[in-house]
This record gives C-alpha cells, sequence and structure tokens, in this order.
C-alpha cells in the first residue's frame, strides 16, 4: 500500500511537471484599455514592451499596500521599455479610482474596467491584487496573485526588458 501511494505521487509529480513544460504559451489578450482622462490603446499597441496589467481596487488594502512598489518598478524600468496598466476593477467607484490615482500621484496609465470586459478576458479576475507579467511578444510569463517576491519580480522583468 506504502509503495502504491509512493508511486502515485511520483505519477502525479511528473504529470505537474510535465504539464508546466509542455503547455502552450498563453498571449495576452488584445483587450482595449479606456485611461480615467478617456485615452484609449489595446494591448496591440503596448507590444515591444515589458507590460505589468495589474488590476487592483482602492478597497484592496494589499493593492493599496503594494501600489508604491509599482510606481517604484515603474520609474526604475520605464525609460527601458516597461510600461504598467492599473486596471480598476468593475465594482470600484471611479470616483474613488480617480481620487487615489490623483493623490498618490500615479505615473502609469490607470483604466477603469466598468463593465468587466478585460477581467473577464484575462481570465474572469476577481481577486485582487492580481498582476499579469507579459513580454515584449505579447506573451503572459507571470501571474501574481497577492503579495509576491519584490526581488523575484524585478529580476523577472529585468530578464524580459534583456530579451530580444
Amino acid at each position: 500500500m506504502k509503495k502504491a501511494i509512493i508511486a502515485l505521487a511520483v505519477l502525479v509529480a511528473v504529470g505537474i511537471g510535465a504539464w508546466f513544460v509542455m503547455r502552450p504559451v498563453q498571449t495576452a489578450p488584445d483587450v482595449t484599455f479606456t485611461t480615467l482622462e478617456g485615452k484609449t490603446f489595446s494591448m496591440q499597441d503596448l507590444r515591444g514592451k515589458v507590460v505589468l496589467v495589474k488590476f487592483w481596487a482602492t478597497s484592496c488594502v494589499t493593492c493599496v499596500k503594494q501600489m508604491p512598489e509599482t510606481i517604484s518598478a515603474y520609474n526604475e524600468y520605464a525609460a527601458k521599455g516597461y510600461e504598467a496598466v492599473a486596471v480598476a476593477m468593475n465594482y470600484d467607484p471611479p470616483n474613488y479610482v480617480l481620487n487615489f490615482t490623483e493623490t498618490r500621484k500615479l505615473p502609469f496609465p490607470v483604466a477603469l474596467d466598468t463593465k468587466g470586459d478585460i477581467a473577464r478576458a484575462f481570465g474572469d479576475i476577481r481577486l485582487t491584487p492580481t498582476a499579469f507579467l507579459i513580454d515584449k511578444q505579447g506573451r503572459i510569463i507571470k501571474r501574481y496573485l497577492g503579495e509576491y517576491d519584490v526581488a523575484e519580480f524585478h529580476a523577472t522583468v529585468e530578464k524580459a526588458l534583456a530579451a530580444g
């Protein structure tokens, strides 16, 4: 019985490993963002840049806690071809989002997802913060949910920026 459990555990581990190696590369959906200022742009417009698409809400404690690091990363990497887009969840009142954006002086585009279309396109995002790091070719290279390792994030961004 013990050998069967070990064999099953090994089989499951191998299967999970194979899934990570062999899964198809996921391309970011070609959504259109509308900023607080009414400007529109799409994921296609961001090709050639490393992009962080971050779903957040003003009522999300972790989102608010992470925003200074998001600003810092943007300031550090923007000149090297990095872009961040903060996507406010559809339940977040636009005036709260505008107030937060202005008082924190967010340097990157803040988009309103008033109908939830962007969240649905990225896999029906409901939990915040959820972020996607997208390479220059528009492929999702990392998904972050909740807290994340800042040093690992910076290393991943730097690697993606250095890639052709």
